[in-house]
């Protein structure tokens, strides 16, 4: 494929989306510095129209802001001396960097680091649709309210003015269900992040605030 394709594409979709996402370059973490590189890879896919990408590494940057919420809410955010930085983290590191999603979204609630609603949305709706639907590549959560059979025309080089109808289970079928998983992806994946983005700045004050 020719280069020049791919920069036709590029500054279509750029010229197209970069004003609405703009905004989420903007940003002043005090506690999460580290994850500015993951929003500014995020943001430049749904710029670019990348939505599995883009949901996929949003996927990534809730599991370790959680993480590190447990992290910094335990060690304070206070200055310390350099030596003392290993001693400092070596605990709680070992205790939330490998815990799983649903564990680190109890956890958070129980600590005031997340509310009610947003531990349910993470719980029931985040952790079933959008991990386990595209992280873990598992399509069935995602499908689950289409119905069973879908009509589908069917038809022949043989006798092209016939067409033959056949109902279908798109659920179970790859292509269809890489379609519908493409759909949406397309229609969900800039929420998704608008979402996170703002829990990110959320917790962060919240953590901030409690070490004032």
């Amino acid at each position: 494929m020719e280069k020049e394709i791919f920069e036709k594409a590029f500054n279509e979709s750029l010229n197209k989306n970069f004003q609405r996402q703009s905004k989420y370059f903007e940003f002043d973490f005090y506690v999460f510095s580290e994850l500015g590189g993951l929003i500014f890879e995020i943001n430049k896919c749904l710029i670019l129209d990348f939505y599995r990408a883009s949901i996929t590494l949003t996927n990534n940057l809730l599991e370790r802001l959680l993480k590190l919420a447990l992290i910094y809410n335990e060690t304070g955010i206070g200055p310390q001396p350099i030596e003392d930085w290993s001693s400092t983290f070596s605990i709680p590191n070992e205790k939330y960097s490998s815990i799983p999603l649903g564990n680190s979204i109890e956890k958070c609630r129980k600590e005031g680091l997340i509310t009610e609603i947003e531990k349910d949305i993470l719980f029931n709706t985040i952790r079933e649709l959008m991990r386990n639907g595209f992280s873990h590549a598992d399509p069935s959560k995602i499908l689950q309210d289409l119905p069973d059979e879908m009509p589908l025309l069917q038809g022949s080089f043989l006798n092209p003015t016939e067409l033959k109808k056949v109902e279908i289970n798109y659920k179970v079928i790859p292509i269809f269900q890489s379609l519908q998983m493409d759909t949406f992806a397309r229609e969900n994946a800039s929420s998704y992040f608008d979402f996170v983005f703002r829990l990110v700045k959320e917790i962060d004050k919240k953590i901030t605030d409690k070490n004032k």
